[in-house]
């Protein structure tokens, strides 16, 4: 039996054409953009006429933008020419597309590219709102996660609020320009948005689409550059993940020591802090969402508090 060669497809992870494939032939050239009489027509007012150009020689996938207006991005970079491999993701207008391995002889006809796309393409999730006339950048973190979602939008300078339904809550992100200066889980008012942000980005699963921009006025926004925050928050999971098995549940019961034999002289205004919430609310999940720390700073708090025996922790029962 002869294995059959690989060849590419261009697959539609997010966007009008959602759940669409594009084969790509080799020795060939396609010209993207909102022209009808292009290779691959995308209608959308982001678009430009003649968008980019994706040629395909000697087994290589070169992508070129083709002096648009709003630009071509892979993997969140701004692009004039580059190669692309398996795996990577273009932007273009609200369309997120992922270069894929498939078999040659799995090969079709072009997927047709209209203003409506027959009903196999559509989203699968819920109906999508529509922005000037066409759906908004929508999708699957499962498919593209949070921190390359939000890397794309802020190198393409994108304004809206990105809403993502995991199993965790509904987080809302709010970008102006490309830059991130607000989120939220559930609306929670407990959450500070950098918490909230830095939660986020390890949801693995869900939906997400980016709505219009919202008018609302934050009185703590966030003002360091996107890239910064998203940096940070991978460097603070992977410590949270370094203490995890010191970690009670969120589900377990906090209480002080009694009697409480630790002089509280000895510990630092943030694990005093931290000591007060415990008084006030017994439930890990309160304390840790109510402090004004981050969630490494307060387990780091947390696990200290518990070592030095002013701190209990009762597991839950359920």
């Amino acid at each position: 039996m002869t294995t059959q060669p690989q060849g590419y497809a261009l697959r539609f992870i997010s966007g009008k054409y959602q759940g669409g494939e594009f084969p790509l032939k080799m020795d060939r050239e396609i010209i993207i953009g909102r022209s009808s009489d292009l290779d691959m027509v995308l209608v959308e007012d982001m678009v430009s006429r003649k968008h980019a150009k994706i040629s395909t020689s000697n087994g290589q996938v070169i992508i070129q933008d083709l002096g648009s207006t709003n630009g071509t991005f892979v993997n969140g970079e701004k692009i004039k020419r580059v190669r692309l491999r398996e795996g990577d993701r273009i932007l273009i207008g609200t369309s997120i597309i992922k270069l894929v391995s498939v078999e040659s002889s799995a090969s079709s006809p072009s997927m047709p590219m209209s203003a409506e796309p027959p009903p196999s393409q559509q989203p699968t999730a819920s109906p999508r709102r529509t922005v000037a006339g066409t759906r908004s950048m929508a999708g699957s973190i499962d498919e593209i996660p949070l921190p390359d979602l939000l890397q794309l939008l802020s190198t393409s300078k994108k304004s809206g609020v990105l809403e993502v339904n995991g199993k965790d809550g509904v987080g809302r992100i709010y970008l102006r320009k490309g830059q991130l200066y607000y989120a939220t889980i559930d609306d929670s008012f407990d959450l500070n948005p950098r918490k909230a942000i830095y939660r986020m980005l390890v949801w693995e699963s869900g939906d997400f689409e980016l709505q219009p921009p919202d008018d609302k006025e934050f009185l703590e926004e966030l003002d360091e550059p996107t890239e910064g925050l998203l940096m940070e928050a991978m460097r603070q999971l992977d410590e949270i993940r370094r203490v995890e098995a010191e970690l009670p549940a969120r589900t377990d019961n906090l209480e002080l020591t009694k009697p409480l034999v630790a002089p509280l002289r000895d510990l630092t205004p943030t694990q005093l802090d931290l000591v007060q919430l415990v008084h006030n609310y017994d439930l890990v999940a309160k304390v840790v969402d109510k402090a004004a720390t981050t969630d490494l700073e307060t387990y780091t708090d947390l696990i200290a508090l518990v070592k030095a025996n002013v701190v209990t922790v009762t597991p839950s029962s359920d």
